[in-house]
Parts: C-alpha cells; sequence; structure tokens
C-alpha cells in the first residue's frame, strides 16, 4: 500500500541513473537526414538549376544525373522556356553517346522542337543506331518534322523481332513462349565451347513469341533464339506513327491488327482509325 512517504530523491541521482540518450538522438537524427538527402538528390522531380543542368549533362559517370536533366529540358521545351536552346548542342553531343540510355531519351527530346534543324538531322543519323529502341523514337519525333523517314522501323514494331545469338555455344533459358520482358531483362545465357558464359538480354520491351532454340539447344552465330513481340504501348505508338506516314502497302498489317482477337479494344480502335487514314490519303 502506498502510504504517501516516498524518500526524496535528487535530480542529480536521476541524472545518473538515466543512460546517455544523446549520441543516441542525434545518430538517429543523422540517419534520417542522409536517408532524406539521399532521396532529395536522386529524385527526378527536383527542380534544377540553370548551372545543375549544364553540370549534370555532363556528368556521365552518373547516369541518372545525366536522365534528370534530360528530363528538366524537356520540361522547359514542353513550355516554350526558350533557356532550354542553351543544351541544344550537348543534346546533339549526347545522341552520340555510347550509352543507350541517354541516346533513346534523346531521340524521343528532339521531337519536342520540330524547328531545329539540328535536331532533325541527327535523328536522321539515330534511324541508322544499332539499338532499335533508339531507331524507333528518332522514329516517332521525325514525325514531328513531318518526316516519314521512319516508317520501316514504325512497321517493324508492328512485326516480330528477332532475337539472335550473338556467339556459338549451348543456350541455357527458362523463358516460356507468352512471357512479359522488359527492355535488358535476361533471356538466356550461351555457354562457348571455351567455357565462357555470354549473357543475352532483351533489346526491347514485350512479349516472348517462339522459341527457335530452347533451353540446352546448341546455337550457331546469328541463329534466332526468340522473337519477340512488341508491348502494347509501342504498338498503339507506331500505329499513331503510321496514321501520318503509312502507305497503301502497310494496309494489310494495319488491318491485321484491327481483326485481330488477340490484341486489346485499344489497339483494334487505333488500328481502324490508321487503316483509315491512309486510306484518306491516298484518295485525298
Amino acid at each position: 500500500m502506498d502510504n504517501g512517504n516516498h524518500p526524496e530523491i535528487k535530480v542529480s541521482e536521476v541524472r545518473r541513473r538515466t543512460p546517455g540518450s544523446g549520441p543516441i538522438l542525434l545518430l538517429a537524427s543523422l540517419f534520417v537526414a542522409a536517408t532524406f538527402l539521399a532521396w532529395y538528390f536522386s529524385w527526378f522531380g527536383r527542380e534544377l538549376s540553370h548551372d545543375d543542368i549544364s553540370k549534370y549533362l555532363v556528368d556521365e559517370k552518373n547516369p541518372r544525373h545525366v536522365q534528370h536533366a534530360l528530363l528538366q529540358i524537356q520540361q522547359r521545351m514542353e513550355r516554350g522556356d526558350p533557356e532550354a536552346k542553351t543544351w541544344y548542342p550537348q543534346l546533339i553531343t549526347l545522341s552520340g553517346s555510347p550509352e543507350t540510355e541517354f541516346r533513346l531519351t534523346v531521340a524521343w527530346l528532339m521531337g519536342f522542337d520540330n524547328q531545329s534543324q539540328e535536331f532533325h538531322q541527327a535523328l536522321s543519323k539515330l534511324l541508322r543506331d544499332p539499338e532499335p529502341i533508339v531507331r524507333r523514337n528518332a522514329a516517332l519525333a521525325l514525325l514531328r518534322f513531318n518526316d516519314g523517314s521512319g516508317r520501316e522501323e514504325l512497321l517493324a514494331v508492328l512485326r516480330p523481332y528477332s532475337v539472335k545469338a550473338p556467339v556459338e555455344g549451348v543456350v541455357a533459358s527458362s523463358l516460356r513462349e507468352g512471357a512479359t520482358v522488359a527492355r535488358r531483362t535476361l533471356l538466356a545465357r550461351i555457354q562457348q565451347p571455351n567455357g565462357d558464359v555470354v549473357g543475352l538480354r532483351s533489346p526491347l520491351p514485350g512479349r516472348v513469341g517462339r522459341i527457335s532454340k530452347p533451353n540446352g539447344s546448341q546455337v550457331a552465330r546469328d541463329d534466332e533464339l526468340i522473337s519477340l513481340n512488341s508491348d502494347e504501348d509501342s504498338v498503339w505508338e507506331a500505329l499513331r506513327g503510321l496514321a501520318l506516314a503509312g502507305t497503301a502497302e502497310d494496309l494489310p498489317l494495319v488491318q491485321s491488327y484491327a481483326d485481330s482477337n488477340d490484341v486489346s479494344g485499344r489497339i483494334k480502335e487505333q488500328a481502324g482509325l490508321t487503316a483509315q487514314a491512309i486510306n484518306r490519303r491516298l484518295k485525298g
């Protein structure tokens, strides 16, 4: 029973008995601050100053910096900010970068100013890029210049893409037909006769169509391993582009999408609209 008679406890005694929490709180605060700063400086929504953009664009050792800068330039171009032209020479330089991510982003970005002849020329070169994703972005961007020279690339989106073996050897893969893959997904490993293993990654997003060389198969260089069907967004964009650049000989392929039961209603609708647009141009 509490009789109310408590011994007097001095403040100094309490301090001696309480574990030192100051350093723990300080470390916790520093951890939270470091986490926030790491997030803040990697967040693409963070507004960059003019000087930051210029610095980030040349920081190719940090790809996120370059991508962040490109996004900021795109936003300025979309709102008609004349300051964006400051970085046009650097965009042209990046269009020749060995980094695929930079080239595909710049190819898309250049379409936002269809008055720039430098961009038009750079996009024409990117139509010959070794990476299909870059060529496709360039073809779409060129349409904004009223240039349909990328028509063949748009048609390629509607056809299966053949992924070929870069070396000879034995295939190791667990993919199945119909599997969805993102760009850079590991499609297969090939063990060469000397024992070296080469990884093969998907150059495009899409869905596995036909598997020509299943797991355990012996392959020669340039043998087809699998075919990839384009993802829905790419097909939709290609059909929209062909509404502007398509010709009479493209109609059967476009119509096959309009008549297919294996595509979404969105794709069927756009294919129908594309076929109508092509026919109108032919009659006009």
